[in-house]
């Protein structure tokens, strides 16, 4: 995957909270003013986020939905700790420094428009930014699946999905009502025991639909994972049985966020042999391969 140059796209701007809105398990979604970054957006990238004047410590969170002409950014999150509990508290009119796009985003390839996107927990924003973009773009018959896991209450109202979807087990019809509101397919997965979703993993689900597929169908099939590490692995080991190519997207601590502390640098092997990038600029999208190599 080619990688894109970082500096000069990153700005820094003060953005106008435009709507704040509460969703169980303490997760929010907000929509702010942020010109310059929605205009450079691609799903996968992130903002880095002022919480609060007092707390100088930005806050990095992927960016789920970017309107360019109208210039704002929505961000998904879930207080974890005090930053986060700050922004929370943040009234409409805020102003909230941001700082972003950042990273290298997903790249899908027109060659397998069939692209199966999958998000966990607070994974599933880059997985929203991706599916509404592919939605819009004319340079191949796109055939977006989003599927999402959450083992607390999804940050969005769950309705029985419209769109008839072959391959799905028997029962599993909850559904994104936005995505489905767009044509795009979606389905919900966790352990919790919500009503329409399918009772397990979100890679498991994944699984279930990939061997729904023949062999032609599986040609056109590339994958895309957003979430904790173990779900990450998992995407990778059910794309290798399925020989389909995967690009995930890492959540690692950060602290500059742009590249110069080096605090978020993993293992990653290159063409060279094994190298440290940093998830802040040099992914978070990495190959699946290239971050979780198959056992020798």
């Amino acid at each position: 995957m080619t990688a894109r140059e970082h500096r000069g796209t990153i700005f820094v701007e003060d953005a106008t909270l435009l709507s704040q809105q509460e969703f169980p398990g303490r997760q929010f979604v907000i929509r702010l003013r942020a010109p310059q970054c929605a205009a450079a957006a691609t799903p996968g990238s992130f903002a880095h986020l002022t919480c609060d004047p007092l707390l100088p410590m930005r806050r990095p969170l992927s960016i789920q939905r970017a309107d360019a002409t109208a210039g704002w950014i929505e961000i998904l999150y879930k207080i974890v700790g005090p930053g986060l509990e700050a922004l929370s508290k943040q009234p409409v009119g805020a102003t909230i420094s941001v700082m972003g796009p950042i990273g290298q985003g997903f790249r899908p390839s027109p060659a397998r428009p069939r692209t199966l996107l999958v998000g966990g927990g607070v994974g599933i924003p880059p997985m929203v930014f991706l599916a509404e973009s592919l939605t819009g773009r004319g340079d191949a018959p796109w055939q977006p699946l989003v599927l999402m896991g959450s083992e607390i209450p999804f940050p969005f109202r769950t309705r029985p999905s419209t769109i008839l979807l072959p391959g799905m087990p028997d029962g599993v019809i909850a559904c994104m009502p936005l995505l489905d509101d767009w044509g795009v397919p979606s389905r919900l997965a966790s352990l919790a025991g919500f009503p329409g979703c399918f009772g397990g993993y979100v890679t498991d689900l994944a699984a279930a639909w990939l061997s729904s597929l023949d062999s032609v169908a599986l040609a056109q099939v590339e994958l895309f994972a957003c979430g904790p590490t173990p779900m990450l692995q998992a995407a990778a080991k059910v794309a290798r049985r399925f020989g389909v190519p995967c690009q995930v997207s890492l959540e690692e601590f950060m602290a500059c966020a742009v590249g110069g502390c080096a605090g978020c640098a993993v293992p990653v092997v290159t063409e060279s042999g094994l190298a440290m990038k940093r998830v802040c600029v040099d992914g978070p999208v990495f190959d699946a391969n290239a971050v979780f190599p198959p056992a020798a």
